[in-house]
């Protein structure tokens, strides 16, 4: 495999771990790390970096060192205010298009979420969590829409590993609300599906700010 290509593999798999909130902000990424464990050489790990560093979801250290990009409470807000646009705007493209398959993919997303949530695998959980949200947006069949929401970078950041126990609530809200879209979908019920994404930004937007 070629050494471009090589990056672009750990660059997708660190920015799915970044996004997921599987690597917090401030974390430290240690380039011989992240080399073993995807098996490619440090260039490719440094150029996967700088990419990332590109879109913002990481930087360099004035002493050396590349760390995740942490938030702050305007980019919480901004974030909260951004996905608010997307998310809902592209609930209206679903109700508006009828398409009754799209609540079944969700559903299947959902059952992946508890599972993975029973099991203690709470990456994985994080994993299906942005998986949920991107499977909304492609739902639409909307390309600008797709190409808009993947280039921001969006992260879901009202959930974090270390303090999974304290979490816990949190999942089970997650679920909840999942599940509330999809129901709404598939019965064409608007304002269930509505407000239950609403509820579920809100609820992370003030989580988010707690741990700013």
């Amino acid at each position: 495999m070629k050494e471009d290509s090589l990056a672009y593999k750990v660059y997708l798999e660190v920015r799915k771990k970044i996004l997921s909130s599987q690597l917090a902000g401030g974390s430290r990424l240690v380039e011989n790390f992240w080399a073993e464990k995807m098996s490619v050489s440090r260039v490719a790990v440094r150029e996967a970096f700088m990419r990332l560093a590109g879109e913002s979801l990481v930087e360099f250290g004035e002493k050396g060192g590349c760390f995740v990009k942490g938030m702050t409470i305007d980019d919480v807000k901004e974030i909260r205010e951004l996905r608010e646009i997307l998310e809902i705007g592209a609930l209206k493209i679903l109700f508006a298009k009828k398409n009754k398959a799209i609540a079944k993919e969700l559903a299947l997303i959902c059952d992946d979420f508890e599972a993975m949530v029973a099991k203690g695998y709470y990456g994985g959980a994080c994993e299906a969590d942005v998986k949920f949200h991107e499977k909304m947006i492609e739902g639409t069949g909307n390309a600008r829409l797709i190409a808009m929401y993947k280039n921001s970078n969006i992260p879901l950041f009202h959930m974090r590993l270390g303090v999974v126990m304290d979490q816990m609530e949190d999942y089970q809200d997650t679920d909840k609300e999942h599940r509330a879209i999809v129901e709404g979908l598939a019965t064409d019920n608007w304002q269930l599906a509505h407000s239950s994404l609403l509820r579920q930004l809100d609820r992370g937007e003030q989580e988010a700010l707690e741990l700013v």
